[in-house]
């Protein structure tokens, strides 16, 4: 039979199966499995049939916790029974795993593995959650890439069946999960083929039934606990042969062979790492690469977790073995190794042979594993004197455990096609690249691989597609950093990122940008970025794609045109038939949408190419020095320097650069704490139309600002004698009210830090609007200008205007300023106007969701502090517990504001003291309910106490 090849994600891969053989899904969605619930809610909504005919009855609950409750319930009525999930989800699943596994109930939780909340939140990979369930009694099976989700799910399904133990299925999240691959796809009547539709009967015998009831769920005493704890022991000492019956039968119908344990390598080796998910891949291709160079090197892939079988781990390491290296992709602090590790050593320690093994941390929150890495493993386990509980990927300064890294090496198959495109958040740039990975994986022979690195900024945020095409099976799970053809859909991006870094000789570079002309390009490129493309000899193109798409209708959607340009010069196929592929997907995605958006589409595909220009890059690009030209800094010494706080030069700046893999571990606070007031630094200019005020239309109402997303649009107050010196583009009017008499007003857009919702100008109620949406870079020169003036140079004027009015409101600082919320956001106008009511005295108990991703994603932070330092004090702790955590919050704080005041009534009746600080105290105990009462006392005191004699 032939086989059917089709171009999925790892979660989709998953759920083909899972959805195959359940009758119900209990879900709650996580990062980053919410695909998998997410996909069989819709596949179910559409009809579509498992193997028992069915459509699966999918239910959404209120929790991770309640999902894993469900599942419980839905077992014991006899229903085949799946969830998904990940992290912390995981977690709060732990006390229903103990009771599933207690009553031997086979259902399999699909987990995207992903990093744990410690100090900070990681919604990335790591395989921290599975570790932390992974004494609860369930099995665990392994998957290291995308078709391994699709093969190892159903050995999964397959095996809890055969077995009646429940089994967690994990694939490492993001790397796996999101990761697009061209696979074979498992027919489902070959699936119904191999299941042992006995053990599903007897399974729903078993189940919960008031004609012939049974009680399951007992307490037990100390007298029988521990012997019925026993007995489950044989069901366990049979999962190994059971999964390898089950991985025989896949192997029947996929051809596909796998084992608990897995060797690949040479069969002499002397130096082998044991690893589990997707790091096998890569150690895989590095594995190749030094036994083609004369070394004698293996690698041992663990699929079979738990119950981890001694017999099947020993069977496959060859005996001339010398030196194992394990590596953990989980961290557990003061253990004696982490648990793989532990594993390994105790499987050779009961066998009595015992090599010398070491073990090692790599990959936590997605950190990436390279070959470069890889090879550094193996040559540790050349030295004398080897690293042990070493750490990989990290510059470790503080306990000094990590390995050294050399330089990265190549061990992607001959005639891949490597590509990075650098884009926008919401400028369709990472759908386009699904949809070229999908045209060429599902239309052509060759094998296509897609991920996708985002930062934590909504849709304004930074993505870079790493994309590779071949005629070979692409094992290479790493992110590209050595590309043929690499495209910046975002020109500001040439000053923020090296985005040509990895570039290979002889590249093509696309760039959109509305910089057409060589003089345009000389005098907007950083000097680097000349250099790399004259002395690599880059085939270099501009095209201006933002006014094609405004020419069309398509706003700041540039996908189809840089799709476009993709497929003419990356030449992975021919030019003519990748666009009628191009077209045709078109009328699918967006037919349902109408005419007017399909033809908008294709009319982008066919005015991309003569837009496109070649630039011949001049011979003197190759020595290009830029000119750096002192300003003035904020304190006026003229020494050309900003004096940004360290934090921002040595954590911030280089984080926003792309280079935050090279920080060193000495560069972070112990328990993850971080100021206030960052996003003022970052500065990002990704607007594509920003506002323009226009003072004459103005009637001075302050709703732009109080509708502004992003605290990007602010009123200013100024006197005549500071604006004496102001630019003249510093444009102001009459102040109105009579509090305001004499001033003069005007609104200062932040353009920079400004996303371009247009919120400002739609609200704006004036007859004739008085903002109007213009091209950034029509705007940026003197709005950068105008408003280091207006910050520089105009005291703030917050206590004229009531503040609790409107127009007062806005006159406050806003102390949220410049999220990562997606331009237009609806939840941070709102939050922002809180900050200018209440901010200098706000605790924040944040849902970890939106909120905490958009205000609090390191390294910068948008709630700020006044003048004072005073700030809103925010905290995060999970999802489901903001009402829990906030009331301990004030709990404490209440508590405390109890003692304080005993000790200020204590204080009080001290004999001798001034008169003026008796007063302050009995008055600060008068009024320390209310806010401002409490302030104006409180700075009594303090001010009488610098006075006052010492007692």
């Amino acid at each position: 039979m032939a086989k059917k090849m089709k171009t999925m994600d790892g979660n989709t891969a998953t759920t083909h199966i899972a959805y195959a053989l359940s009758d119900v899904a209990c879900i709650y969605p996580i990062t980053p499995s919410s695909v998998m619930g997410e996909l069989a809610d819709d596949w179910a909504a559409a009809g579509k049939k498992n193997l028992m005919g069915q459509t699966v009855t999918v239910r959404e609950l209120q929790s991770e916790a309640g999902a894993a409750g469900a599942v419980h319930g839905s077992l014991v009525a006899g229903a085949m029974t799946s969830t998904f999930t990940a992290s912390q989800g995981l977690l709060l699943m732990i006390p229903n795993m103990y009771k599933i596994a207690g009553e031997l109930l086979p259902t399999v939780f699909h987990v995207s593995a992903r990093a744990l909340s410690t100090h900070a939140l990681s919604i990335f990979g790591d395989q921290q959650d599975v570790m932390a369930a992974r004494q609860t009694g369930f099995a665990f099976l392994c998957a290291s890439s995308v078709q391994e989700c699709m093969d190892i799910a159903l050995v999964a399904h397959l095996a809890t069946i055969e077995s009646s133990v429940p089994f967690c299925h994990f694939f490492d999240g993001f790397r796996t999960s999101h990761e697009i691959q061209k696979i074979e796809v498992i027919d489902y009547e070959d699936i119904r083929k191999v299941v042992n539709w006995d053990k599903v009967n007897e399974f729903r015998q078993n189940a919960m039934n008031p004609e012939h009831p049974h009680q399951r769920g007992t307490a037990q005493n100390p007298d029988i606990y521990f012997q019925n704890t026993e007995r489950r022991n044989l069901f366990y000492d049979a999962v190994p042969n059971v999964v390898v019956e089950a991985m025989k039968k896949v192997e029947g119908i996929t051809g596909r062979k796998y084992r608990p344990f897995d060797y690949v390598g040479h069969p002499e080796a002397d130096r082998i790492v044991v690893a589990m998910g997707s790091a096998c891949e890569t150690i895989e291709e590095v594995v190749n690469l030094l036994n083609a160079q004369g070394q004698r090197v293996g690698l041992v892939k663990v699929r079979l977790f738990r119950p981890f079988s001694t017999e099947h781990l020993l069977q496959v390491i060859p005996s001339t073995v010398k030196t194992i290296t394990v590596l953990d992709r989980t961290k557990e602090p003061g253990c004696l190794g982490e648990p793989l590790y532990l594993d390994v050593c105790a499987a050779f320690m009961e066998k009595g042979k015992t090599p010398e093994i070491l073990g090692g941390r790599y990959g936590l929150g997605s950190k990436e594993f390279t070959p470069a890495m890889a090879e550094a493993v193996f040559a540790n386990m050349t030295t004398v004197g080897p690293k042990n509980h070493f750490s990989v990927g990290i510059t470790d300064d503080v306990s000094y455990t990590s390995l050294e890294v050399g330089a990265d090496i190549d061990t992607v198959a001959p005639g891949t096609v490597q590509c990075k495109f650098f884009g926008l958040g919401a400028d369709g740039t990472v759908g386009a690249n699904k949809q070229a990975i999908k045209i060429i994986g599902d239309n052509t022979d060759l094998y296509a691989q897609a991920y996708f690195a985002y930062d934590s900024k909504k849709s304004g945020g930074f993505t870079v597609s790493h994309l590779r095409f071949g005629k070979s099976p692409i094992h290479s799970t790493y992110l590209v950093n050595q590309a043929d053809y690499i495209a910046c859909h975002k020109s500001a991006y040439v000053h923020q990122y090296d985005v040509l870094e990895g570039i290979k000789e002889g590249g093509v570079f696309v760039l959109n940008s509305e910089w057409n002309t060589v003089e345009d390009l000389s005098r907007e490129l950083p000097a680097a970025m000349k250099r790399t493309l004259a002395r690599k000899n880059i085939k270099f193109y501009n095209v201006d794609a933002v006014k094609v798409a405004m020419e069309i209708g398509l706003g700041g959607r540039i996908n189809m045109i840089m799709q476009t340009a993709f497929f003419k010069l990356a030449e992975v196929i021919p030019f003519e038939q990748a666009v009628a592929l191009l077209k045709d997907s078109i009328k699918k995605t967006y037919g349902r949408k109408g005419d007017k958006v399909v033809n908008m589409n294709l009319a982008a595909v066919d005015n991309a190419i003569a837009a496109l220009t070649e630039i011949k890059i001049p011979a003197e690009w190759a020595e290009a020095v830029d000119e750096h030209e002192a300003e003035a800094c904020s304190c006026g010494c003229g020494c050309g320097h900003n004096h940004e706080p360290a934090y921002i030069t040595d954590v911030v700046r280089p984080i926003l650069a792309q280079q935050g893999d090279k920080l060193p571990v000495s560069a972070f606070e112990p328990d993850g704490l971080v100021p206030l007031g960052t996003t003022a630094y970052e500065k990002r200019g990704v607007a594509v139309n920003i506002p323009e005020w226009i003072s004459e239309n103005c009637i001075q109402c302050c709703q732009c600002s109080f509708v502004c997303p992003h605290a990007a649009i602010r009123p200013v107050l100024a006197t005549e004698e500071e604006l004496s010196c102001a630019p003249d583009t510093f444009v102001t009017k009459d102040a109105i009210g009579k509090e305001l008499k004499g001033l003069k007003f005007r609104i200062q857009v932040y353009a920079e830090d400004c996303l371009g919702c247009g919120s400002c100008a739609e609200v704006c109620p004036a007859k004739t609007k008085a903002l109007v949406m213009k091209p950034l870079h029509t705007q940026i020169e003197a709005q950068v200008a105008n408003l280091k003036f207006a910050t520089e140079c105009v005291e703030p004027k917050d206590n004229l205007v009531a503040r609790d009015s409107l127009k007062g409101s806005q006159l406050q600082q806003p102390l949220l300023e410049f999220s990562g919320a997606c331009a237009g956001c609806g939840e941070t106008p709102y939050v922002k106007l809180i900050t200018q009511l209440f901010g200098e005295r706000m605790l924040i108990a944040n849902a970890t969701g939106c909120s905490s991703i958009w205000g609090g994603s390191a390294p910068t932070v948008p709630y700020t502090t006044n003048k004072d330092g005073h700030g809103p004090a925010w905290g995060s702790s999970l999802f489901e517990d903001a009402a829990e955590y906030g009331f301990g919050m004030f709990s404490a704080v209440k508590h405390r504001r109890e003692k304080l005041a005993d000790i200020v009534a204590e204080a009080a009746k001290l004999p001798g003291l001034p008169e003026g600080l008796v007063d302050a105290l009995n008055g600060w105990l008068e009024n320390k309910e209310d806010a401002e009462g409490s302030k104006k006392f409180g700075e009594e005191i303090l001010a009488a106490l610098s006075d006052a004699p010492e007692h």
